[in-house]
Formats: structure tokens, C-alpha cells, sequence
């Protein structure tokens, strides 16, 4: 099993396999989310990512994201227990050997589900964003191979700045893993 860091050139494959864990997801969530989203590097035509799919689903509160914990377990996740969001539950698929597949971030916050989807949107139609978004990553994956928190981390300040320089809102809860 590796946790680290390893980018992956874009394959486009990766939008195949949200559609199709959209599609479980959508099956098993009651009542239905109000969004379910591909975000994320892999959300990004031709930017290199960790080929894990995320997916952000956007349901009213806090108890409809507590209340679908176990539907997505059953699809083969793990909740990522005590994640210091309290509008957020984050889940994570595994193949056999361990390796992550996807991750499904449950959001209750409307403000934090726009911030992910304004930066997603930014990246897919400015090319000197997706660029300086690529360099950055790359720079990263090389300095923090073995530690996807610290990679994750240092991204932030990137995602915060581009957000709040197109009018979105700032992040209510400090950065997590």
C-alpha cells in the first residue's frame, strides 16, 4: 500500500470511473444529495494527478451527511473517522491491495462545496492556472514523496488564493488531512 505521493499522467479513464461510482452513489443515497461532483486533480483534462477519483457529494446538513455513512460503506468505503470538518465526511475506497481509488467528501457547508467547484472550473478553462497548478504539483510530489499530507498542505495557500481572487469564499476551518 502506498500513501504517498505518486502523480500519474491524465488518463481519461478517470472521468469514466466517476461517472460509474456517480452512478452507485447516486443509487444508494437517500434522500439525494443536492450535488454529486467530480473534483479534484482527476477532474482536470490534462493535469497529472494521484489516480485517485475524488468525489464531492453536497447534501443539506450535517445529519443527512452523518445519516449516508453507511450507504457508502457498503459500496466498499471506509469513513475517515474524527476529520476535524464538522461539515464534512470523507470515505475512502481501497482496492484489494490496499491502494486508494477514490475518496467521497460529503459536504453539508454550500460555501466550501462552491470553493471546490470554482477552483475546479477555474483549472478547466485557464490554461496559465492549470500550468502553474501542474508546476506546483510536480514541485511537491518531488519534495514530499512519501508524505501526502505535507503535499496536500502545501497546496493550500495555491487553492485559497485563486478562490478568494475570483470572489469565492474564504475557508472556514483551517486546513486537514
Amino acid at each position: 500500500m502506498n500513501d504517498g505521493v505518486i502523480l500519474a499522467d491524465y488518463d481519461p479513464a478517470w472521468a469514466r470511473r466517476f461517472t460509474i461510482e456517480q452512478d452507485r452513489l447516486r443509487a444508494v443515497l437517500e434522500p439525494e444529495p443536492l450535488t454529486i461532483a467530480h473534483i479534484g486533480s482527476t477532474a482536470i483534462i490534462g493535469l497529472a494527478a494521484k489516480p485517485v477519483i475524488d468525489i464531492l457529494i453536497h447534501v443539506a446538513d450535517r445529519a443527512q451527511a452523518l445519516a449516508s455513512i453507511p450507504a457508502v460503506e457498503a459500496l466498499g468505503y471506509a469513513n475517515v473517522p474524527n476529520y476535524v470538518d464538522p461539515h464534512r465526511v470523507v470515505l475512502i475506497k481501497r482496492r484489494a491491495d490496499g491502494e486508494r481509488t477514490h475518496h467521497v467528501h460529503v459536504h453539508s457547508d454550500a460555501d466550501e462545496v462552491r470553493r471546490h467547484l470554482m477552483f475546479r472550473d477555474r483549472l478547466r478553462t485557464d490554461p496559465v492556472a492549470l500550468a502553474d497548478y501542474a508546476a506546483l504539483k510536480r514541485d511537491l510530489a518531488q519534495r514530499f514523496p512519501a508524505d501526502r499530507a505535507a503535499y496536500s498542505k502545501h497546496k493550500t495557500a495555491f487553492i485559497d488564493a485563486m478562490v478568494l481572487g475570483m470572489g469565492g469564499p474564504a475557508r472556514k476551518t483551517p486546513w486537514n488531512p
